[in-house]
């Protein structure tokens, strides 16, 4: 399904030009050899984009029939400088026998052809000494081990651009059809292929790229079949989902169809009734998965997803949307030398659009812990990594749980549970109680309990904001703490180094019983001393508050809170800081301001 979508994809791109044709491969290419017509080397020409900071190799169309791996192959009017030149930077123990090949493999597919460019090339080749390459104009130490190409002195277009090259090159891979047989991609009878290109541009992934498809190893061998053969894919269709797939995973600044998400890049791409609508369709999905700064274009997204969310049709917002736009979303992860499929994703442009509409209603939380819509994904799975100084590493992410999360955003099933079990641990262990991740625990707990309301499994709504009337104990406990928090601070000021929350939340979220006693017993003292200091007024607001969650938990305190309950616990603190913070009372210390978190 994955090759069949990618090999479509491919014949769309074609159609576009912006893939090579078969037997061409987009490469990174540096430099170029300029020579005359009679085979003397004339200079060399700097290829690579300065625009930028750095200089940056250019991407060419370039003739390649397999990938080079551990033995010696040339590559036809192009190479590195070891093969074309023979010149390196490093040792080279192979440099003389790489250079022959490159000589060869040229005399071979072109010795028989009377243009006078690829006549002059082989002259070149054949007088050519590598010591000469230092002489040329143009040369710096840079160019050694880079990709070149070569250019006749006086023409506008590279050698192997040239159409009669190019038409040998054609005649050549078609006299090396192999065997046939049926694709499995296709269905249709043609040659096999057993070469699969290396795929790059996939984060953690080996810079030459990994395979996506490949055999290695005798306990793969079936029915007499080995190696690659294996997978009976047509060459064409081999060449078709290779050059789709390092398509989208090209590193250029303008492709937006990329994204990484924990350790997986995600590619994705549409199929619509035309290119407009696909692009249009790519860019709305892009923008779902990091949303704007812009507070306009923020708010018009907010506005998209509320609409959809209501049952409005995606052209009611934007008539280059279609709702049955087929849509496909690819999670890659590296594994050694290959790639794992870390999620597959096929749905409706509509449908998705829900499922991301009832992601940002899960999340929502009151007051919200961000400016406009809710943060993109990778924001999200950096608040379950350790917090350290309010800082979070991409390494420090559960591996599995960016494609777990993704799978459940894009398909609106249930979030895994480990996110929930992992957020509640951060929480206790580095007591960084921010707003995001109290909006994944509300996220998951709202999910489920939606999930399990449509099944006829009563489950008690999750609130949005501070919910006054909720009986749930692990909500009250919350909230409770919050008010114990808050008349410490009211209480000690400035004067207090780790509040009760730097102490006790782990204990207070997970063992209630052991923990609340001695909080209240505490609290009773900061209350007095808050109305030594004129606080009268706070603390009776205080006191007022405890005790009506207090009446609300009934006679004694849970000795054990369940993960879900931790979860609400966590919710029912947010919700009480914040509404202490929106409607403090004057005689609040500026100190007790920054109780609350921040995104």
């Amino acid at each position: 399904m994955i090759l069949s979508a990618l090999n479509d994809y491919y014949r769309r791109l074609a159609a576009q030009d912006k893939v090579p044709v078969p037997g061409f491969s987009s490469e990174k290419v540096s430099y170029a050899l300029v020579f005359s017509s009679d085979g003397e080397p004339v200079a060399i020409d700097d290829l690579r984009d300065t625009s930028g900071k750095k200089p940056r190799p250019r991407s060419k169309q370039v003739p390649v029939e397999k990938r080079r791996t551990s033995g010696i192959h040339a590559y036809p009017l192009w190479d590195k400088t070891a093969y074309a030149l023979g010149v390196t930077a490093s040792e080279g123990k192979r440099l003389a026998d790489e250079h022959a090949a490159f000589k060869m493999r040229q005399v071979a597919l072109f010795a028989g052809s009377d243009d006078p460019e690829l006549q002059a090339f082989l002259a070149l080749l054949d007088q050519w000494l590598p010591e000469r390459l230092a002489t040329l104009p143009g040369y710096s130490e840079e160019v050694l081990d880079t990709n070149i190409v070569f250019r006749l002195d006086g023409q506008q277009h590279y050698l192997h651009e040239n159409l009669s090259a190019c038409s040998l090159w054609r005649d050549a891979l078609d006299s090396d059809e192999g065997t046939a047989g049926q694709c499995l991609i296709t269905g249709e009878t043609a040659p096999l292929g057993t070469d699969h290109p290396a795929i790059r541009g996939v984060r953690g992934a080996q810079s030459s790229g990994a395979s996506l498809v490949s055999f290695n190893s005798d306990a793969y061998n079936s029915y007499g079949h080995k190696g690659q053969d294996n997978a009976s894919i047509s060459k064409s269709a081999i060449f078709g989902y290779s050059t789709a797939l390092n398509y989208l995973l090209r590193g250029d600044s303008d492709n937006h169809q990329c994204l990484s998400i924990g350790d997986a890049t995600v590619v994705f791409w549409a199929e619509a009734s035309d290119a407009a609508h696909a692009e249009a369709a790519e860019g709305f999905f892009a923008m779902l998965n990091e949303p704007p700064n812009d507070e306009q274009e923020a708010a018009r997204l907010k506005t998209l997803l509320d609409g959809i969310a209501q049952g409005r049709p995606l052209a009611s917002f934007d008539p280059a949307l279609e709702d049955d736009t087929r849509f496909f979303v690819l999670g890659l992860a590296p594994n050694a030398a290959r790639l794992s499929i870390r999620f597959w994703c096929v749905n409706r442009l509509d449908q998705l659009a829900r499922h991301y509409a009832d992601h940002h209603r899960d999340l929502q939380l009151e007051p919200a812990p961000w400016k406009g819509i809710g943060p993109a994904m990778w924001r999200l799975l950096y608040a379950t990594a350790p917090s350290r100084d309010g800082k979070a590493k991409a390494e420090d992410i559960p591996p599995q749980l960016a494609g777990e999360l993704a799978r459940a955003i894009l398909t609106g099933s249930r979030y895994p549970r480990a996110l929930l079990s992992n957020v509640i641990m951060r929480l206790r262990n580095d007591g960084d109680i921010s707003g995001i991740r109290v909006a994944l625990c509300k996220a998951v707990l709202a999910r489920e309990a939606r999930l399990a309301a449509r099944s006829n499994f009563h489950a008690q709504e999750v609130p949005v904001s501070l919910d006054r009337q909720s009986t749930h104990p692990g909500y009250l406990l919350g909230r409770l703490f919050a008010e114990l928090e808050s008349a410490q601070r009211g209480a000690l000021g400035d004067q207090v180094n780790a509040t009760i929350r730097d102490r006790y939340y782990g204990a207070a979220s997970a063992t209630p019983a052991s923990v609340f006693p001695m909080l209240l017993r505490n609290a009773q003292n900061h209350l007095s001393n808050m109305r030594k200091k004129d606080k009268g007024g706070l603390a009776y607001r205080i006191e007022q508050e405890i005790s009506t969650i207090i009446d609300g938990l009934g006679d004694t305190f849970p000795r054990h809170l369940k993960i879900e309950d931790q979860g609400r616990f966590a919710i029912g603190y947010y919700h009480q800081s914040q509404a202490r913070f929106a409607k403090r009372d004057s005689a609040m210390t500026p100190e007790e301001s920054t109780q609350g978190e921040d995104a």
